[in-house]
């Protein structure tokens, strides 16, 4: 539990403190959605096909820290940080560096005994990080878009 909770206080720590090159709706719209998706996956690869999960089998509040705590500020400093990439090979890279990141967190999460897999494997995450990541990017592009036609029109 140490591990987890140094975690949150760190991610939250940079949060709070990094330069923000993202604007206060952006933080809010994009960290929802990324709540809205991981709570949307622990539905049903969690509950339903127990697949992995965090602590024990079902729903428990602990998993509230790690989804209220760490997906939300993971994905503004992400975010935050992908702004400053300007080349497509720099974006390229800096999203392959996240996800290994991620992987080694979620292996990491494993030992420390906050997660578990049953049918869920190491290497299916390493699949999935780089599209997670892209689909972020992919919501904050919607969103200043759907913010900038909303300037327009005033």
């Amino acid at each position: 539990m140490g591990f987890l909770i140094v975690t949150i206080v760190v991610l939250n720590f940079v949060f709070w403190w990094m330069p923000k090159r993202l604007t206060k709706i952006e933080i809010l719209v994009t960290c929802l959605f990324a709540v809205m998706l991981e709570l949307l996956c622990n539905i049903y690869l969690d509950l339903k096909l127990d697949w992995y999960g965090y602590f024990e089998k079902g729903a428990q509040w602990t998993s509230m820290l790690i989804i209220f705590g760490i997906y939300p500020a993971a994905n503004a400093i992400f975010l935050n940080y992908y702004q400053r990439m300007k080349t497509r090979v720099q974006q390229f890279w800096y999203i392959i560096g996240c996800s290994v990141f991620a992987v080694v967190y979620e292996w990491l999460a494993e030992v420390f005994g906050f997660f578990y897999r049953n049918e869920w494997k190491l290497w299916y995450s390493v699949i999935v990080y780089p599209f997670l990541f892209l689909l972020l990017v992919g919501v904050l592009k919607f969103v200043r878009k759907l913010l900038a036609s909303e300037y327009t029109r005033s």
